[in-house]
């Protein structure tokens, strides 16, 4: 038996199809209790017109004859036997795949003749039975229940033999094809939580090739399914390893808007300079007019290096500049008791400052509030030895989702794998299909 195919809804087999009947009229008598008859006289004797009410496409074997046999007892008892490869229709219910178990049956019948005329019964015994050591590749044959019924057509009530073919999935080959890769993918996928919050090229390059190998394997898993109209036990796992990919991505989102709003780094507009030249008039240390230079305030060099550097040495206008002169710029370097010569070798510490909660912060994020994004800009031009109480290396975002993304994670795997392994369907009968001709 087998292949069975999910994306077709069918299933093939190769099986011996055997049929007995009476027909007192082929009575004989003589030394031998039964005859073997040539396959020439079953185009002389009356047989059944039997046909499979759920098939596809069944042929007989020919190699290197016509695989048939013909048996006739005296009492008029024939048996008539041949090889027959099937294909017949097995719908399927994939909302557990690939979880699920199936019931592919095979229903046959007379195409003309009415119960009142032909019944069919299934033989006492044995009438259904396997090779020894069967085996499928991916499916266990649970049962092989049978059972007699009437069918009624337009023509009449007809009578009709069903068997089903019970088959429980294999699911050793999905878990080592999708679900272990998945879960590792979504593992590593949280390595960003642990990577410096300013090496903003590695975690999104981290976060999107988790994604993209999540998008391979969900099309790969796809390949041999039907397009049906639910989802999948499957689907929802890929979706929840999606949402999980996704999530670190927005989790670093959020982590980078509050880093580089917290340094000042954020692109500032010219309108913004104007606004932040006033607010930074007192600066700490020398000047660059007592170290003998100026600034051309209108050269282009100013203007770009301005936008760089402005916010590790504050600016002021001097007020000289405004008798006439061209422009100048007084320039102040920041010098601080802290230990400079190993400004290289620290770790830049940019964390926001914790005046406002980490709640209020988010909501401003998300609204893209304009005057709280001048504020922390303004804070961040103005940083002096006092601020640095408020820094810190590790952002909190990090740190809960460290905790946050594997338990909850944790959790949902628990919830998911025993939804649809306690909750398996049982198996049943399906609906004769409508036949009419």
């Amino acid at each position: 038996m087998g292949p069975v195919s999910e994306l077709d809804m069918d299933y093939s087999m190769d099986c011996y199809f055997r049929q007995t009947w009476r027909d007192s009229r082929l009575g004989f008598k003589g030394p031998q209790k039964s005859l073997s008859l040539s396959i020439k006289m079953l185009e002389r004797i009356w047989r059944p017109d039997t046909y499979f009410y759920n098939g596809k496409q069944s042929y007989v074997h020919t190699i290197t004859v016509p695989n048939k046999l013909l048996r006739i007892t005296q009492d008029g008892d024939i048996l008539y036997s041949m090889r027959l490869t099937i294909k017949a229709k097995c719908p399927m219910e994939l909302r557990s795949f690939p979880m699920d178990r199936q019931s592919c049956p095979l229903i046959l019948g007379s195409y003309a003749y009415p119960s009142h005329q032909l019944i069919y019964q299934w033989q006492t015994g044995g009438s259904v039975s396997f090779e020894p050591g069967m085996t499928l590749s991916q499916f266990d044959l649970m049962s092989s229940p049978q059972r007699n019924l009437s069918f009624h057509r337009r023509e009449g009530t007809f009578s009709l033999l069903q068997v089903n073919f019970n088959l429980q999935r294999h699911t050793g080959y999905f878990l080592i094809q999708v679900y272990v890769p998945c879960i590792l993918i979504v593992v590593l996928s949280w390595v960003s939580f642990w990577i410096h919050r300013e090496a903003t090229s590695d975690r999104v390059g981290l976060g999107i090739t988790t994604v993209l190998t999540l998008s391979t394997i969900s099309l790969d898993s796809r390949t041999d399914l039907p397009k049906v109209k639910y989802a999948t036990a499957l689907d929802w796992f890929l979706l929840m390893s999606f949402f999980y990919c996704i999530a670190t991505l927005l989790e670093f989102a959020g982590v980078h808007y509050f880093t580089k709003v917290g340094s000042g780094e954020i692109p500032i507009d010219e309108d913004e300079w104007e606004d932040l030249d006033t607010t930074n008039q007192e600066v700490i240390g020398v000047t660059a007019s007592d170290l003998g230079f100026t600034v051309n305030m209108d050269s282009p060099t100013y203007r770009s290096a301005r936008r760089r550097s402005s916010l590790i040495c504050p600016i002021y206008h001097d007020p000289a500049a405004n008798s006439g002169s061209p422009r100048r710029l007084s320039i102040a370097p920041v010098v601080s008791t802290r230990v400079h010569t190993t400004r290289n070798t620290v770790e830049r510490q940019t964390q926001t400052e914790t005046k406002v909660s980490k709640w209020t912060q988010m909501f401003y994020c998300i609204i893209g509030d304009d005057a709280y994004r001048k504020q922390r800009q303004r804070e961040a031009s103005q940083r002096i030895p006092g601020v640095a109480k408020h820094v810190n290396s590790v952002s909190y975002i990090d740190r809960a989702a460290r905790i946050l993304f594997p338990a909850s994670f944790t959790f949902l795997n628990i919830a998911y794998w025993m939804l649809y392994f306690r909750y398996q369907e049982e198996f049943g009968w399906h609906d004769i299909p409508s036949v009419s001709h």
